[in-house]
Formats: C-alpha cells, structure tokens, sequence
C-alpha cells in the first residue's frame, strides 16, 4: 500500500537529492502495510513529484528522535524544536530508496477525488 504526503518543496528537494533521509511529523498513518510514501509538493509547485520507499518509522519524545536523526535530518535544530513544541511524541518516517518522476503528476492522475492531504492520504492500490 501506498501513502500520500503533502511536502513543502524546499524539503522534497533535499530528499530527491538525499540530503534529508528523515521526514517529520506529529501525527502519522498506521504501518500495516505501507511501504511507499508519494510525494506531493506543497504549492507552488503542487505535483506529485515522486516517490520513497520507507525503511522506517521511528516514534520518539522529541529529544531522543533528534538525537536518532539530526545526522540525516535535513532541518535546523531551530526548526525541529519550534516543530515539535509541546509536543511529548514525534515520528521519523525513514527514506529508503527515492524515486524522482521523469513527469511531475497532477493528483487527479492518481485516481478520482484526490486531494492535497493536510496530513497524508492513503492510496488506492
């Protein structure tokens, strides 16, 4: 199965390029049987631009999930903490192999009735 992740595109650029192997969120979908996230950037540029595989998913305090992941994290520390502020959990989705689109894609490409997702969206299999 495969989910749809809305990301801005000064963060889809660092992970096609693989700089940033972790994407951050505060809430996440369930793992049963996701294996691949589909990357739709955020406007300006709104297409889907590709795709990664996850080779894992890591819920920690915040403290601790930096200290897992600032090597590959592709974001300030500034930003990370003003990310998870308050917060007692966050999650690491860990990119494995990146697929970058030859033709960004519509989302209506991706099927009937699909949406930007504020969060992530399952797809259709």
């Amino acid at each position: 199965m495969k989910v749809l992740l809305s990301i801005k595109p000064e963060f889809v650029d660092k992970i096609l390029e693989g700089s940033k192997k972790f994407e951050f969120r505060k809430n996440t979908f369930k793992r049963d049987g996701v294996k691949t996230v589909v990357v739709y950037s955020t406007m300006p540029v709104g297409k889907v631009v590709g795709e990664f595989d996850i080779e894992d998913v890591i819920s920690e305090h915040p403290d601790l999930l930096w200290r897992k992941t600032e090597k590959a994290a592709g974001i300030s520390k500034q930003f990370f903490d003003e990310y998870y502020l308050g917060r007692e959990k966050g999650t690491a989705i860990q990119v494995g192999n990146v697929i970058k689109y030859e033709r960004p894609l519509c989302l209506s490409e991706l099927g009937e009735n699909i949406t930007a997702p504020q969060s992530y969206r399952y797809l259709p299999a």
